[in-house]
C-alpha cells in the first residue's frame, strides 16, 4: 500500500469504519500515536515533530474522531477502538516493516494495550500517558457520566478556526495546551461547513466514547510482556493517575514515570518533555 504524505491512509476496521492514518514523517523505528477521547492524530503533530529525528511517526484517528468514520451501529465501545489500533498496526507494518512502538494517551493507551493483549507482539514497546485502565471494571454512574454530559453540551460549530482557537485558548480545559498543540487540534479537529467550521468528533460520539470508559481494565490486559512506561501527571489528574500503580503492578515489564508539572493533557502541554521521555523509553537510554 503506497503512502500519500498529504492524505491519510485509509484502513478498514470493524463495524464498517474507515480509519484515517497519518504519516507524520521521520527516520528510525516506526512509532504509532493513539490519541485521547475527543482529539485526533493531527493534534499530536508537535509531539511528532520532536520524535521524528528518532522515529518514523504515524498517528491514527479513532472511529468517530478526526477523519475516521463513526461505527455503523453507533456503538463506541472501547473494544472497537482496540480493533482500530490493531488494524492500523497491521497496515503500518505492511508499509513500514520492522519494530513498531506505540504511544497511547488516555483512551488511546487503553486501546493499545487491548490490541496487544489480543495479538501479543503487535508492538515492540508501549509508552502510555495516563491510560484509562482501572484495576477492574467500572460500573456505570447511576446519574450518568459527567464527561459524557459535558460532551453533549459542547459547542460544535464556530464561525472560523481562528474564532475557535481564540475561544479555546482563553478558557479551561484546553487553555493549558501548548499553543502549537492547540492550533494543531483546531486545524485537524474541525471540518469546513456552510456556517463556518464544525468539530469532526461530534458531541454525541464523544459522549458515547466517555460512557464506555472503564470497559478495558487491568484484569483484562495484565501480564503483557512488552516493555511499558506508564506516565502520569501531577496536576488536575485525579482518579486517572491513581489507576497507574495497579496497572504497573499488573504488567511484568512496566515502570511508573511521573511528570509533576503536567496534567492529563501532558503530551499536548509539553510535547518536548514527553517526546524526550518517549525516546529514552524506546531506546533504553
Amino acid at each position: 500500500m503506497a503512502i500519500d504524505h498529504h492524505r491519510p491512509m485509509r484502513v478498514a476496521s470493524s463495524q464498517d469504519t474507515s480509519i484515517a492514518v497519518h504519516d507524520l514523517g521521520g527516520d528510525g523505528p516506526t512509532l504509532l500515536i493513539c490519541h485521547a477521547t475527543g482529539f485526533c492524530g493531527g493534534a499530536y503533530r508537535p509531539l511528532a515533530a520532536a520524535l521524528t529525528p528518532h522515529h518514523h511517526v504515524f498517528a491514527l484517528d479513532a472511529r468517530g474522531h478526526g477523519e475516521s468514520t463513526p461505527p455503523a451501529d453507533g456503538s463506541f465501545e472501547w473494544s472497537g477502538m482496540a480493533d482500530d489500533v490493531g488494524a492500523v498496526a497491521a497496515a503500518v507494518g505492511a508499509v513500514a516493516p520492522g519494530p513498531l512502538h506505540v504511544v497511547g494517551h488516555s483512551m488511546g493507551g487503553a486501546a493499545a494495550l487491548l490490541a496487544e493483549h489480543r495479538q501479543p507482539g503487535t508492538f515492540t514497546s508501549a509508552y502510555l500517558y495516563e491510560p484509562i485502565v482501572p484495576p477492574g471494571p467500572v460500573p456505570a454512574a447511576p446519574i450518568g457520566n459527567p464527561m459524557a454530559q459535558a460532551a453533549r453540551r459542547r459547542r460544535e460549530i464556530f464561525p472560523s478556526r481562528r474564532y475557535a482557537l481564540q475561544r479555546y485558548a482563553s478558557r479551561p480545559p484546553l487553555h493549558v495546551l501548548r499553543a502549537d498543540s492547540l492550533a494543531a487540534y483546531v486545524e485537524h479537529g474541525f471540518e469546513d461547513v456552510e456556517d463556518g467550521v464544525r468539530l469532526r468528533c461530534r458531541g454525541e460520539h464523544e459522549a458515547r466514547t466517555f460512557e464506555a470508559t472503564g470497559s478495558i481494565h487491568a484484569g483484562m490486559v495484565g501480564g503483557l510482556g512488552l516493555p511499558t512506561t506508564v506516565a502520569v501527571g501531577g496536576t488536575d489528574t485525579g482518579m486517572v493517575a491513581d489507576f497507574a500503580p495497579a496497572l504497573v503492578a499488573a504488567l511484568p515489564h512496566a515502570i511508573l514515570q511521573r511528570h509533576p508539572h503536567l496534567g492529563h493533557f501532558g503530551p499536548l502541554q509539553d510535547p518536548v518533555t514527553i517526546a524526550a521521555a518517549i525516546v529514552t523509553h524506546t531506546t533504553g537510554g
